[in-house]
């Protein structure tokens, strides 16, 4: 039996998640969160084989949480879980340790195959996330300037995108707020901007976030 912690702050998503998953036989959904918080606390009270991690959320965010789980030991698999198909995030969720990326459009079949996958140990990307990563780093025509972040910076560029104060974010991440602003004055560095707005612009337009 594979057991399975859904993280998603969506009821809607996770009741959908969830009904697909328990028509399964070989699978058990342990437990549900709805943020990263409650998934690195279930994650480590329960030990599922498998947690399926979406990567926006509100508190310290899947990406974190995605870490931080995984520092409790190599038993747990994540697969991340995005609206986002473009480069980085699906890069820096396998950088994170993450064993599998998934769209929420993926179809049921393709998200059964991706756990059992991953909980035999095997890497698992769709054919088409798999091709856009390979596109990015190929053609300098799709550079995506947001991919020469760190994860560290890219996880504080998109909290800086959703409107979180630099204290929020020091306290999401269990870090100083000096830390929080070097990490966001070397990303403005790096993406040769100066501004929140001028990086929520390029934010937009690299569809590293999309408009509500």
């Amino acid at each position: 039996m594979i057991k399975i912690a859904l993280v998603d702050d969506h009821d809607l998503v996770r009741t959908g998640i969830r009904r697909i998953l328990e028509d399964v036989a070989d699978f058990s959904v342990v437990c549900e969160a709805k943020d990263g918080e409650s998934a690195v606390k279930n994650c480590r009270k329960l030990a599922p084989d498998v947690v399926l991690m979406d990567l926006n959320m509100p508190g310290i965010g899947g990406l974190e949480a995605t870490r931080q789980i995984l520092r409790m030991g190599e038993s747990i698999k994540v697969i991340g879980l995005s609206m986002q198909k473009e480069d980085p995030i699906p890069s820096q969720v396998i950088q994170a340790g993450a064993f599998g990326f998934l769209t929420k459009d993926a179809e049921p079949e393709e998200m059964i195959n991706a756990i059992y996958k991953v909980a035999s140990g095997q890497k698992y990307l769709s054919p088409e996330i798999a091709q856009r990563i390979a596109m990015s780093k190929l053609s300098p025509d799709n550079v995506n300037p947001f991919s020469d972040l760190s994860g560290r910076e890219l996880d504080i560029a998109i909290r800086i995108t959703r409107g979180q104060k630099v204290p929020d974010i020091a306290e999401q991440l269990h870090i100083a707020a000096k830390t929080v602003n070097t990490y966001r004055y070397r990303l403005f560095d790096k993406l040769e901007i100066s501004t929140d707005v001028e990086l929520t612009h390029l934010a937009l337009r690299h569809k590293l976030i999309e408009l509500s």
